[in-house]
């Protein structure tokens, strides 16, 4: 039985009937049809932690997908997925393919950041001195990624905007 017909709460139901209307009205063809009821049915699982059957409907969904805007965001939920998993290399492989796929999608880029500063973090409180310049170079990584998020979202990722301006990695006082 398919997720969206398990759903065993009030709202999910609704939102899963309504999201069934609105899939048998919009224009498209069965395949884009097919596509998006895999991809809703990998989100629904993913919020409920089914981390393994999210992924085996975001597979489904990206055979099926064609268009490059929807792909990115199966890619970038797969990501996330990894992520959560502690799968950071996994994690980033799939966000730079949202990424070629829709460069302005800020949430891809926040999340190679926040690897990238995270990795950083890791080395740098290894305590080894050999391991500080490649920590550095993680750090400048991840400035990299978070300055492009921000002049795509100037008013999210302000924790960002604080760190790269406390550690001089910008000189923008103000994204927007």
């Amino acid at each position: 039985m398919p997720r969206s017909q398990r759903n065993d709460n009030f709202i999910d139901r609704s939102f899963t009937v309504m999201a069934d209307m609105i899939l048998k009205i919009m224009p498209g063809s069965k395949r884009e049809k097919e596509a998006f009821a895999y991809y809703r049915d990998g989100m629904s699982a993913q919020a409920d932690g089914e981390y393994a059957e999210a992924l085996e409907n975001y597979q489904e969904a990206l055979t099926l997908e064609d268009d490059p805007y929807d792909r990115s965001y199966i890619l970038y939920n797969i990501g996330l997925i990894h992520a959560s998993n502690g799968e950071h290399d996994r994690a980033l492989g799939y966000y730079h393919e949202a990424l070629e796929l829709n460069p302005r999608l800020p949430q891809a880029l926040n999340n190679i950041a926040v690897i990238y500063h995270y990795k950083g973090e890791r080395l740098k409180e290894s305590g080894k001195s050999e391991e500080a310049e490649e920590a550095d170079e993680y750090f400048d990584q991840a400035a990299e990624f978070w300055k492009r998020a921000i002049r795509i979202a100037p008013n999210n990722y302000i924790e960002a905007q604080n760190w790269l301006k406390t550690t001089g990695r910008s000189k923008m006082d103000v994204f927007f």
